[in-house]
């Protein structure tokens, strides 16, 4: 699986931060950072502090003002935070400037959601599907995100690449979606192989929204005893 570094550890304490705009209203955003601090809880995360801020448009360096900003950087010193989580999608330039601020590691919900299907794949197929989706979303990142390409194992040093790196980092990432892409197409072959094998036995597809119990139904269905709690994505 792609190391991580900004994957959730058990117990962590998180903060989470939204803003309301034009577009999304202030109980519309305490619903979503409702389900945002589920998601965290699901990844293992404590959430401990919400911070929301009304504006007309995401600030394009940092997502929210820096007076914001300035209030979560003095709220988590000395209080153990270790991940700030935000409810919208940041491109890396922003969570590279938000980290330099906070000085604690940032991601936004598409990265929580990813983390969470990392920890839940168990399958050669789910993990190389989850790595793959991870690559895509760090593939456009690159330019911004920079310093998380330690993720890759390639050794960046202390300032931001030139164009020959970012050149090279992101045909790293190409080739490695190249290669995920291909052992899921080799994946595929293999278990249509084995569903021709077992032509003759009825296949049955539970579908559903994410916690609405089917785990539990397949559970009593097949006495299997497939992973079932009450968490998003479980």
């Amino acid at each position: 699986m792609l190391d991580k570094k900004n994957s959730i550890q058990k117990e962590e304490r998180a903060v989470l931060v939204g803003i309301v705009h034009k577009d999304q209203t202030e109980q519309q955003l305490n619903e979503y950072l409702d389900e945002l601090a589920f998601l965290a809880e699901t990844a293992g995360a404590v959430t401990v502090k919400r911070f929301t801020q009304k504006l007309q448009h995401p600030d394009s360096r940092t997502f929210i003002g820096k007076g914001k900003l300035e209030e979560i950087r003095q709220y988590i010193q000395g209080k153990n935070i270790r991940v700030v989580i935000f409810d919208d999608e940041l491109s890396g330039a922003q969570i590279n400037n938000i980290e330099k601020v906070l000085n604690v590691k940032t991601i936004d919900r598409s990265d929580l959601i990813l983390d969470i299907f990392a920890h839940r794949a168990k399958t050669a197929q789910a993990k190389a599907q989850v790595e793959l989706a991870q690559y895509q979303y760090i593939l456009p990142r690159l330019r911004g995100m920079w310093k998380h390409l330690e993720r890759l194992g390639g050794g960046i040093g202390t300032r931001g690449p030139g164009e020959t790196e970012i050149e090279t980092d992101r045909r790293i990432v190409r080739d490695k979606i190249s290669l995920l892409r291909k052992r899921l197409a080799e994946i595929d072959k293999q278990a249509y192989t084995q569903r021709k094998d077992r032509s003759e036995y009825i296949r049955v597809a539970l579908a559903g929204y994410t916690n609405v119990g089917k785990s539990t139904i397949m559970n009593l269905l097949t006495k299997r005893k497939v992973f079932a709690e009450n968490k998003l994505f479980a």
